[in-house]
């Protein structure tokens, strides 16, 4: 018995196609372990448990979680109206909503800083008006991930919203359900595993953050030095800190995609041979 998405069937790959695709898995395969047979094993506790990465973890933690959950708040209504409504301009509307995804995340940081930054066209006014700031924070880290890590659920909540059957929203609506209880008792529930998959993408996408956060929050430890921006710091101090933050990230990505499994890319079913 095998696993096999809907619609799939198991057949032989010609000789060409699978020397490639072995190729393929080489050349994904090779970084990873280049990176980790340089890795410091026997001092990988020792080296993670500092007091400066500690604080750098703990950071990442708090705000890649606050990102997260943010990003729900926002997210998931953003992806019903994009999968519910017909509204002008909404191809528009999703192209603005995922283009920090293929944005180079120094120029995310970048729009960020000019416009929400202390000296930005919004971020003027928040300062002068209400002295409020948000560059050169740990809030300011929490928007930068929020910025770069809102598409990859707003996308998979979007697409668990178009698989699911709309019927049972209109038969809700007709016993005399308000939009709202719909849409808390009916839609959410039916979407909860796109939901998940989209928070635990977004999740992973927050807490590696880099490009983004350096350029709108800047590197102050304890504050905003995430462990993304700790790694790149210690490429020039001890590599042996860099490689061991590495390890770190790496298990933490691929926990989240072993988790998620294939939810996110569509049912599955078995299929005996």
């Amino acid at each position: 018995t095998i696993r096999l998405r809907s619609g799939m069937t198991k057949q032989r790959p010609p000789l060409a196609v699978a020397a490639l695709g072995v190729l393929a898995i080489v050349f994904f395969a090779l970084p990873f372990v280049g990176l980790l047979w340089r890795a410091p094993w026997s001092d990988l506790a020792h080296i993670l448990w500092r007091h400066d990465i500690r604080t750098a973890l703990w950071l990442s933690l708090r705000t890649s979680v606050t990102a997260t959950l943010l990003a729900a708040v926002l997210g998931v209504p953003l992806a019903w109206l994009l999968a519910r409504t017909g509204f002008p301009g909404r191809r528009a509307v999703r192209a603005l909503a995922t283009m920090s995804m293929v944005l180079p995340p120094v120029v995310g940081g970048m729009t960020l800083l000019f416009s929400v930054g202390r000296k930005g066209l919004f971020g003027g006014v928040l300062h002068d008006w209400f002295g409020i700031t948000l560059s050169y924070t740990t809030v300011g880290v929490v928007v930068a991930q929020m910025f770069v890590s809102m598409p990859f659920l707003v996308l998979a909540v979007e697409g668990a919203i178009h698989q699911s059957d709309p019927r049972f929203e209109g038969a809700a609506r007709t016993l005399g359900g308000s939009e709202w209880y719909v849409f808390r008792r009916i839609t959410l529930p039916a979407i909860r595993s796109g939901l998940a998959a989209g928070m635990a993408l977004a999740w992973a996408r927050a807490f590696g953050e880099f490009g983004a956060t350096i350029t709108f929050a800047g590197n102050f430890p304890g504050r905003t030095q995430t462990v993304s921006i700790a790694t790149y710091l210690a490429l020039d101090v001890d590599q042996r800190d860099a490689i061991a933050l590495s390890v770190l990230m790496i298990a933490v990505s691929l926990l989240v995609l072993v988790g998620l499994r294939d939810r996110w890319l569509g049912h599955e079913r078995r299929v005996t041979w």
